[in-house]
Order: C-alpha cells, then structure tokens, then sequence
C-alpha cells in the first residue's frame, strides 16, 4: 500500500511536467506577443499602416512574379492542413488522448492554449476588417488580417511538441520543426494571395505566443499548487 505523498509524486511523474524552465518560456512568449503587437499596432496607425502596407504590396508582387505550378501545389497542400477540416480533427483528438491519459495539466493546457487561439481570431478580423490580396489563388472568406491558418498553425504545431513530448534535447529539436511548419504555413499563403505578408507574421507569432504563454502558466499554477 502506498502512502498520500507516494501516489502524488507518481501521478506527477506521470504527468510529465510540460516546463522545465518556465521563465524561459515566458520570455519567449513575451518577445512574440512584443512582435505581434507590434503589427497590430503598426497597422492602427495610418502612417505606419502605409508602410506595412508597401511592403506587402512588395512580397505580393515578388508572390505574383515567382508563381510556379509545383511550389503552389504544395502551397495548396498547406492550405488544407490548415483548414478546419484537419484542425477541428486534430484539436478534438489530441484532447480525447489526454484524457484517456488522465495528463490533466497537459489537457488544461491544451484547451486553454486552442481556445485561447481561436477566440483571438475573429474578433481582431472584424476589428481591423482588412481587405485581403486580389486574385488569390485559393478560396477565400472574411477579412485578413490576421491569418487563421498561420494562429493555428503556429499553435497547434508548438503545442502538439509540448504535450506529447518530454522537456529534453528531443523536444528542443521538435521544436525548431514545429517553428519551422508554422513559417512555412505563413509563407503559403502569402504565396497563395490569400493574405499578406504582415497578416501571416502576426498571425504566427500570436499562435506561438498563446502556445508558449500557456504552457508558461499552466506550469507555473501547477508548481505552486505543488508547492503549498
């Protein structure tokens, strides 16, 4: 028979602590919301906005000259990986893993770090209720700024490394794909024209954000709680 405290240093074992350095994590967290907010705020300001906006009119044009059959089919492909036909999917798995895993810190992570994600995304649309590129190669809808597909991107691919994979060298190296998965998700659909430039680094950076931030939290709560 084990005793109380035994059976509490077993379940978080077994919960495979999300963080080992949550101050890090924050920090992290905190320089891409710098830089995501630094877009929005860029874009509020109709003098910086001109600015933002002629370098979007710039990486548009370099989309429109470099089109190439092979890179759009790719590009085509991150769009349906984006879509909420793999996302929903993906986000309702996950949590059903975790709970038949019984990992609740990872699952109330998970959920506030999707919830949290998706719930940004079209408020800030119809606040900014930017008009998106012309003549995009994909099916569009809404306003653009800032792109869904780069927010869950961004947040389910870091995410997804955070739970289901231990703190360690591994999860460093998971980490860089998963970053490197939403820069490419970014990049696809500004090549696509479905958004620009600006839409999809913003979009990235507060999927990440949102992503580390919780993962920074839920932690941080849980070691306290283990602490008293």
């Amino acid at each position: 028979m084990t005793s109380n405290g035994e059976s509490t240093g077993q379940r978080r074992l077994s919960e495979r602590p999300l963080l080992t350095d949550h101050p890090a994590a924050r920090r992290v967290a905190v320089a891409l919301w710098v830089l995501g907010g630094l877009l929005f705020l860029a874009l509020a300001i109709p003098t910086t906005a001109d600015w933002v906006q002629a370098v979007d009119d710039w990486v548009y044009t370099l989309a429109v000259n470099l089109e190439n059959g092979f890179v759009a089919g790719v590009a085509e492909v991150m769009d349906f990986i984006g879509s909420t036909w793999i996302v929903t999917p993906v986000m309702v798995l996950t949590a059903a893993f975790l709970l038949w895993k019984r990992r609740w810190e990872a699952l109330t992570y998970w959920v506030l770090a999707m919830v949290g994600s998706q719930l940004l995304i079209g408020p800030v649309k119809a606040l900014y209720a930017r008009p998106r590129p012309p003549m995009p190669l994909v099916e569009t809808t809404g306003y653009s700024f800032p792109s869904g597909h780069a927010v869950a991107g961004a947040a389910v691919a870091v995410a997804l490394v955070i739970v289901l994979v231990p703190a360690g060298p591994k999860r460093r190296n998971l980490e860089i794909l998963a970053a490197a998965f939403a820069i490419l998700m970014a990049l696809s659909r500004v090549y696509l024209r479905a958004h620009w430039l600006s839409d999809t680094l913003s979009g990235a950076a507060l999927g990440a954000g949102v992503a580390i931030g919780a993962a920074a939290l839920v932690h941080f709560v849980d070691q306290r709680r283990s602490s008293e």
